[in-house]
Order: C-alpha cells, then structure tokens, then sequence
C-alpha cells in the first residue's frame, strides 16, 4: 500500500468562497469532522476504499482550490472527485442568483454571501445520520448528539499537538455498536431503530445512492420514506444535503423561521419567495443557515491566536 502526500489544483465555477461553503457543509465549529482551521484551511478524513485519506482544502486562487490529499496513492483520484463533489467546485446558480435580486430581503444576503455552493456529504449513510440526529431538535442539541457519535465510534487523527480530526463512522460501525453506546452519545430509542434500519438498507442493496440519483426527487422521497423512521422532512434533507437537490426545501424546519428573521424577511411570503426560486430554491435553506450563523458570530474560520 502506497501512502503518499501530493497537491493538486482544482478549479471552481467563479464566484467561489470555501470559508461560506465549508461553513455550509459544517454548520456549526463544534463539528469535528468537517473542521474549518485558521486561515480557511478545510480539513476533513475521508475513507476511501477503506483506508483513511487526511485533506486539506484552501483557496489561495479565485479560480481554483488547493487541494492536498495525504493516504493511499491509488486512492487520490476517487479522493479528488469526493472533494469537488463536497464542495460543489462545479454547480452555478445562475438562477438562484437572479431571482435572488428581485427579492428585497434576499437580495442583500445573497450578496453577502455570494460565492458559496452546494455542499454534499461525501456517503449517502453519512447524509441519513445528520439528517436523522437533526430530526426534532435544535441545531445545537443535534450537533452536541453528533459530536459524541463521532468521538464514540470513529477513527481520531492527531494532526498536531491538541488538533485532531475524527473519521465519520461509517454503517457497519455502527450497526456493530453497541445501543448503550449509542444511548450514551444522546441518541433516543426510535433514532437508534431508524439508523439500524437505513444501514440494514444499505448493506442489503435495498437502498443505495444510484437508486435515489435514478429518481425524481418526488420518487426519491418517496423511496426513503418508505423506511420507517424517515420522514418528509427527514427524507428532504438527505436530497439536498446527500445529493445536491436544489429543487427541494425543507419546510417546517425549525431553523428556517430564524434565518428568515434574521435575513429581514416574512414567513407568509415563504411560499412564494421558492416559487420565484425555482428549480435552486435549496439554496435559500443554505443562505439562511449562513444568515443565523452570521448574526451569532459563527460563520468562518476561527481567527488566529
């Protein structure tokens, strides 16, 4: 097994800001698997064909990222194409961009925060547990959850003295965990049911990514709540956050309220703002994670001490 360290260069669809989009992807500084460092630094362990794989993203160009990638050499290709795909490094939102300018409230947020993308979880079972450990809860509670998942069940990389990067546990970690384990990270009884059974789908080939991308994303939720445990709310999210479907919308989210108050706009004319929005509409749930996060000091990198 050839481990090896290299950089590449890959290039972006223009306006582009890692520091928004990892946000994005992150949500809040406690995550401890997509880490933002000081500097802007995108860090993250990705398993790749079984083996860990430690990359490191910056944006030194602003029509390129730096990407380097430390693991199994026969693995950076497949590594490569995660990243572009987590990053969005190729989507334009053209659309989303223009109805945005014709929406007073949007209109300054989008500018605000024009340059971010659409992120994608790099697994579709990683895309089921967030979108399942976020049901019902506050985006606080979810993420504390989280984290003592992640610390209880995944690989943990010393980068340096006190920097450390968490694996994301992959389906059969945690089909072979143990419930009091699980019970003990905060998981309820029905979540730890729910997980079992998507990855029980997974292993089996009764659920797969290539069956969802083969699908409408009505037919799409449909399939995924066919399991029980998921909903439609649930099922949305997984669509947008696992495989880049910008025509759906998470309603009856509880951070959406917020984020539209703290972007200056009304909930009664929700329904039409994603009319306007078209087939990019995901992308205000995106703006208005960007827009709470930006009005508690969470957004970006943490500066440098």
């Amino acid at each position: 097994m050839a481990l090896a360290v290299a950089e590449y260069e890959v290039p972006v669809a223009q306006p582009y800001r890692l520091d928004l989009t990892a946000s994005v992807l992150r949500r809040l500084s406690t995550n401890v698997v997509d880490v933002l460092a000081p500097g802007g630094v995108y860090q993250r362990v990705l398993q790749v064909a079984e083996h860990p794989m430690l990359v490191r993203v910056s944006s030194e160009k602003p029509d390129a990222l730096t990407v380097t990638l430390e693991g199994t050499r026969s693995g950076h290709a497949l590594a490569l194409a995660t990243v572009r795909r987590m990053l969005g490094t190729d989507v334009t939102l053209k659309e989303f961009d223009r109805a945005a300018a014709r929406i007073p409230w949007l209109r300054p947020l989008a500018r605000r925060m024009r340059g971010v993308k659409p992120p994608r979880y790099p697994t579709l079972w990683e895309a089921c547990v967030n979108a399942i450990l976020f049901q019902q809860v506050s985006i606080h509670a979810a993420s504390a959850i989280l984290q003592r998942y992640v610390v209880a069940l995944g690989l943990a990389f010393e980068l340096r003295k006190g920097v450390r990067l968490h694996a994301f546990p992959g389906a059969e970690i945690t089909l072979r965990a143990n419930d009091e384990v699980l019970r003990a990270a905060g998981l309820s009884a029905n979540k730890i049911a729910t997980l079992r059974r998507v990855g029980e789908a997974l292993r089996s080939g009764a659920l797969d990514e290539r069956m969802l991308e083969e699908r409408s994303s009505l037919e799409a939720t449909a399939l995924l709540t066919s399991i029980k445990g998921i909903g439609a709310w649930t099922a949305t999210v997984i669509l947008l956050r696992g495989l880049g479907r910008l025509d759906v919308f998470p309603m009856n989210d509880s951070g959406v309220a917020g984020g539209v108050a703290f972007a200056g706009g009304s909930l009664p004319e929700l329904e039409s703002v994603l009319d306007a929005l078209g087939s990019q509409r995901g992308m205000l749930y995106y703006h208005l994670l960007l827009a709470r996060l930006e009005a508690r000091g969470e957004l970006g990198p943490p500066k440098e001490a």
